[in-house]
């Protein structure tokens, strides 16, 4: 990240002390770490900035359009329960364009905890190198603590992706809704937790007991889990045959 240069920053935090911290960067966003209103209280700030590529006119309403959409996904989820970040501000209005860096921003709860994809890796690193060495119980307590985790993350949201959610006080936290909608189809869900399903039985080697805990964990959480887990057969099923065809 030293030779990348980053777009300017909006100007509610061009002047901010300490100047905010590029955490990361996507396609699609840059998060950095703040503060909010006093420089002892931390914050996540997410912006969107804009396409070059894309007509302006076109580029302000596909960044609005997002942003909203990532609003009201938070702020619906807070009301119904779910550990998110507090949507603490936003501005969906920018240049747009060459004119300037998006506008597009959320001003989101600092969440302070390790990402629930790295928990999950040290736990199968920590497992491989001490599994000779436990005895049945000690393995059997070690697997029940993991599927509890799993467990957890199917009760906050298990369409969302391991990398989206932080460990934090004992719960799960879902922190990153860029790409979440608010479709109720059971086909979207079936198809969000297939590709779920996948990315987690491509990096843990005991993927089929850790998926059924996350599973569980939905079933126990959401009323429409029956005919969702449903339609998660016959997207199985599609994605066998595919398999199969190349």
């Amino acid at each position: 990240m030293a030779d990348y240069k980053p777009p300017p920053l909006p100007s509610p935090f061009s002047f901010t002390q300490p100047a905010p911290t590029l955490l990361t960067q996507g396609a699609e966003a840059h998060l950095y770490k703040t503060v909010s209103l006093d420089p002892s209280i931390p914050a996540a700030l997410k912006i969107r900035p804009s396409k070059p590529y894309r007509h302006p006119i076109l580029d302000r309403k596909l960044t609005r359009q997002r942003i909203v959409q990532e609003a009201r996904c938070l702020v619906k989820l807070i009301r119904e329960g779910v550990k998110v970040p507090a949507l603490l501000a936003l501005d969906w209005e920018g240049q747009g364009g060459d004119s300037g860096w998006g506008g597009a921003w959320l001003l989101m709860e600092w969440i302070e905890g390790p990402v629930v994809r790295v928990v999950l890796e040290q736990w199968e690193a920590w497992m491989k190198q001490n599994s000779s060495s436990l005895d049945e119980a000690q393995r059997a307590r070690e697997e029940d603590r993991v599927r509890d985790l799993l467990n957890r993350m199917g009760a906050a949201g298990a369409e969302m992706w391991t990398p989206m959610g932080l460990l934090w006080r004992g719960e799960i936290v879902i922190i990153d809704l860029g790409l979440a909608s608010q479709s109720t189809q059971d086909e979207d869900r079936a198809v969000d937790l297939y590709v779920l399903e996948r990315a987690i039985g491509s990096t843990h080697p005991r993927s089929e007991a850790l998926f059924d805990a996350l599973l569980q964990g939905y079933r126990e959480s959401y009323k429409g889990a029956t005919s969702t887990l449903k339609r998660l057969e016959d997207v199985r099923m599609r994605g066998r045959k595919r398999s199969m065809l190349g």
